[in-house]
């Protein structure tokens, strides 16, 4: 079983571009996300045993959001429960489909999640990453839970997933980060993420640094332009985008992150030795896997990953 660590929200997403004049604001459609709860989602469209973990609103939202992962069969029976309000998003879609996005998070159940009593019976994996590792007092929990299953020898992934907005002091979460690696079996990032957290050190310096710290391997996306993943040995392997109409980019990293969690598993390499011992050629399929789910993703409005009949030619 992989375990999704993280926050579940609601985007509100314009229902059309913003018209311009005094005409009628547009719409602002509720859609279920958060990345966490996007790659869980993922995953379990993609047929993997998947679990959700994370402290969920027992308001209308928050049932929605439960709803919809039981749909896909993802377990939620580790999911904690609250009467605070779900954290609310609110997507400012660009004319290339990108997304920015402001938060309403103020006192909302999932900042109150708690360290779970123990790893759960099965769990072969960990993904972490986004606001969950920024909001405390939520945060120190997940933090806490990634250590326990980094001493336990289980695999484990990070996506950062940075929302600026969010982090009242860059410089600080930065040095955070730096103490995740030694507890990171694979990081997974966006240039634009590796970017920020480089700041003027550069990124090419930057990720030599990171792969001295813990992590076996360094997936790199750059939208359209592909993936790369980089290893402790100097190894770095690319593979192109997937060429598509975009929608919007909304849950396209989120379902990178399950994607490559489920073809790592096909391979058998849901360890960090296995993860560490992968060839080129493994990897050349579990970015182009990955590459082709987050284009599916991108072609349709909102998070949508793709299921896994819709890569069964690919």
């Amino acid at each position: 079983m992989i375990v999704v660590a993280g926050e579940a929200l609601i985007d509100l997403v314009p229902s059309s571009q913003a018209p311009s004049g005094d005409g009628p604001l547009p719409a602002l459609l509720p859609r279920r996300g958060g990345g966490p709860y996007n790659t869980a989602l993922a995953l379990g469209r993609l047929g993997s045993p998947a679990a959700f973990c994370s402290r969920v609103s027992t308001d209308t939202f928050g049932e929605e959001l439960l709803r919809g992962l039981r749909a896909d069969g993802v377990d939620t029976s580790l999911v904690q429960r609250g009467t605070e309000p779900t954290t609310l998003a609110v997507a400012d879609i660009s004319a290339d489909g990108s997304a920015g996005y402001g938060f309403y998070a103020d006192g909302t159940a999932d900042r109150l999640f708690t360290l779970p009593p123990e790893l759960p019976a099965g769990a072969r994996a960990f993904s972490f990453g986004t606001c969950s590792l920024v909001l405390e007092p939520g945060a120190s929990a997940y933090e806490s839970l990634m250590r326990r299953a980094a001493r336990a020898g289980v695999f484990t992934a990070l996506d950062p997933n940075i929302r600026a907005g969010l982090i009242t002091d860059p410089d600080a979460y930065r040095a955070r980060f730096r103490a995740w690696l030694p507890h990171v079996t694979l990081l997974k990032l966006s240039e634009e993420d590796a970017a920020w957290l480089a700041g003027p050190e550069g990124v090419a310096a930057a990720v030599k640094e990171w792969l001295t710290a813990g992590p076996a391997a360094v997936v790199l996306t750059r939208g359209g332009d592909g993936l790369s993943v980089l290893t402790p040995g100097g190894e770095e392997i690319t593979v192109p985008g997937e060429r598509v109409a975009v929608a919007d980019t909304i849950g396209a990293g989120d379902t990178v992150n399950a994607a490559l969690l489920h073809r790592l598993d096909a391979h058998g390499a849901l360890s960090p030795a296995a993860l560490a011992a992968l060839s080129p050629g493994a990897w050349r399929d579990i970015l182009g896997f990955a590459a082709r789910a987050a284009a599916v993703t991108c072609s349709r409005a909102g998070a949508q990953p793709p299921y896994a009949a819709e890569l069964a030619d690919a």
